[in-house]
């Protein structure tokens, strides 16, 4: 049976995060063949309702507030369940990012429903379709079938393959006017810490640092090697609580979940709570003194031997690769 799905866009700096179309992708594979609705919700958003629909909806629609320019639950549940309200859907996809994860419970406590989240794979299509979500910090995966009510799911990014992106598709932007009010809170402001490249969250690569980095400096090989590869930098509980780096690159069960196609772990001994943040990444290559490490369990190329030896010579392989290429 077709479905109408919505799928909410997710904009970060005025740029639409990679997971909206991640989770289009997904809404097509369970939708039957039915019309996928893009959702933008922010300021000034609508402009960018054609790349959602370059990468798969059909359609979109625009809620654009004064109230909504900074993410609050509150404004962001109003505006969507306005559209909701309007487009009346059998299905509804969101990313698990920050912002996922505290608005859909919100959203799915609203509809009565149920909620799968932080979906990595979907077997079968339509109304046959599984979802597969890691449980018990990625030690066991369960498949969850929904039987009856709406279909309400969130996607981990960098796990299912978006749409090529299509520039000579075009579809109807229409905007809707919701009446933002009553917020319990307001933001005036974000300020935020300075970040240089790639975001860590939805990195194809991902170089990281443990305590074996022995200090701040011991980074900056590490940012030169992710640079060249074109990925993000990462750290280890024990790097941030050794002041390292800042908490803000923690990988882990209390830090970031991060799934990318290489992952670098130099100088990390394999705490089961670091293992639970990146033990899904497709490749992961460890670096370690230690041949006894746990980091070595979930490798699938392990080095044994002492980073500041071992990254340089990688950084000068793939520079003289660059030049050959």
């Amino acid at each position: 049976m077709s479905k109408k799905v919505i799928v909410l866009g997710e904009v970060r700096d005025g740029a639409l995060r990679n997971v909206s179309f991640e989770a289009i992708a997904a809404a097509k594979k369970i939708s039957g063949g039915g019309e996928i609705v893009g959702v933008l919700i922010g300021d000034s958003v609508q402009d960018l309702g054609q790349e959602l629909i370059q990468y798969g909806a059909d359609r979109v629609v625009a809620v654009e507030h004064p109230h909504l320019k900074y993410y609050t639950s509150d404004g962001f549940g109003q505006a969507f369940m306005a559209v909701h309200e309007q487009e009346e859907p059998e299905a509804i996809v969101f990313g698990h990012t920050a912002l996922g994860k505290d608005l859909s419970p919100k959203i799915a406590a609203k509809l009565q429903s149920g909620l799968v989240s932080d979906v990595t794979e979907i077997e079968g299509e339509d109304d046959d379709a599984v979802f597969i979500r890691p449980i018990y910090s990625g030690k066991a995966f369960e498949k969850v079938k929904i039987n009856e009510g709406p279909v309400f799911f969130t996607v981990r990014p960098n796990n299912i393959e978006p749409l090529a992106q299509d520039a000579g598709r075009s579809g109807d932007v229409s905007s809707l006017s919701a009446d933002i009010q009553n917020l319990r809170s307001v933001v005036k402001d974000v300020v935020t810490k300075a970040t240089d490249g790639v975001d860590m969250s939805e990195a194809k690569v991902i170089v990281a640092g443990g305590r074996g980095v022995k200090g701040p400096e011991g980074f900056e090989p590490l940012k030169e090697l992710a640079d060249l590869l074109g990925g993000a930098i990462g750290a280890s509980r024990g790097a941030c609580d050794a002041d390292y780096c800042d908490y803000s690159l923690q990988i882990g069960q209390t830090g970031k979940v991060v799934t990318p196609d290489l992952y670098i772990a130099a100088g990390i001994s394999g705490a089961i709570q670091h293992l639970a943040g990146m033990s899904n990444s497709k490749v992961i290559v460890a670096i370690n003194k230690d041949p006894e490490a746990n980091i070595f369990k979930v490798a699938d190329y392990g080095i044994v031997g002492d980073l500041f030896e071992i990254i340089p010579m990688m950084i000068e392989e793939i520079k003289q690769l660059k030049v050959n290429a």
